[in-house]
């Protein structure tokens, strides 16, 4: 029995309620179980200086905890981690749209984790994809784009090995005892984006990475369902 009492192939409960921000032209509340992370995303009519005058857009985020995110205070630097998390949040929301399509404008997706109970990069991404969403489809809608940018939804999520039992969607408690841990970023096509995973302790085995394939995959299905649903809740002009 896993400490909150899931099924080793249960998700959290997840919530992704959209437009939580009254000034973003994305944005989306999304929770993992105690893990909470606000996502807005933001549109500029400007590009970064090494994409000037080729008509593309520019997909990046940033990445930050609340002080009293976690149990003890935090200073408000992201720190090395922060930026290492950011960058992948950018990677992956980047495979999700065709910049060629969006102008020169850049869209920021800002993630910041109000709670942390585990997995918050990966609440991040599922959420940040909701809120460039939204955006991306309200530019659409009001006819500043010819064309959808938006080419495939990007969700994330953990599993891993705790006491040799494969588990999906790790809180704190077994992310921290966890014998082997891995972070998966996915298409709704079933692909990959980016793999994070280590050994904590004992090497595993190319079965073990399989079983931990096959749970990632399950999970992130109901996450595509999720984001569908929080999309079709919000109201786009």
């Amino acid at each position: 029995m896993r400490p909150d009492g899931r099924r080793p192939d249960e998700l959290r409960a997840i919530r992704i309620t959209p437009d939580c921000n009254r000034y973003a032209e994305g944005s989306a509340l999304v929770e993992f179980g105690e893990t909470k992370v606000i996502c807005t995303a933001t549109v500029e009519n400007k590009v970064p200086p090494f994409l000037a005058g080729q008509g593309k857009g520019w997909v990046t985020a940033e990445y930050a905890m609340l002080p009293r995110s976690t149990h003890t205070r935090s200073g408000r630097n992201p720190g090395g981690r922060g930026q290492e998390i950011q960058r992948l949040i950018g990677r992956a929301l980047r495979a999700a749209v065709r910049t060629a399509h969006m102008g020169e404008r850049q869209l920021t997706v800002d993630c910041d984790v109000i709670q942390a109970d585990g997995g918050t990069r990966t609440a991040a991404i599922t959420g940040g994809w909701v809120a460039l969403a939204l955006a991306l489809r309200r530019l659409v809608k009001s006819e500043k784009l010819a064309h959808d940018p938006l080419r495939r939804a990007v969700a994330a999520l953990s599993v891993g090995l705790v006491s040799g039992e494969p588990r999906l969607d790790l809180a704190y408690e077994e992310d921290s005892a966890a014998d082997v841990d891995f972070n998966f970023v996915m298409t709704d096509a079933g692909q990959f984006i980016e793999i994070q995973g280590t050994a904590e302790g004992e090497p595993f085995s190319a079965d073990d990475y399989a079983k931990l394939v096959a749970l990632a995959s399950v999970g992130a299905k109901q996450l595509f369902a999720l984001q569908q649903k929080a999309l079709q809740a919000a109201k786009l002009p």
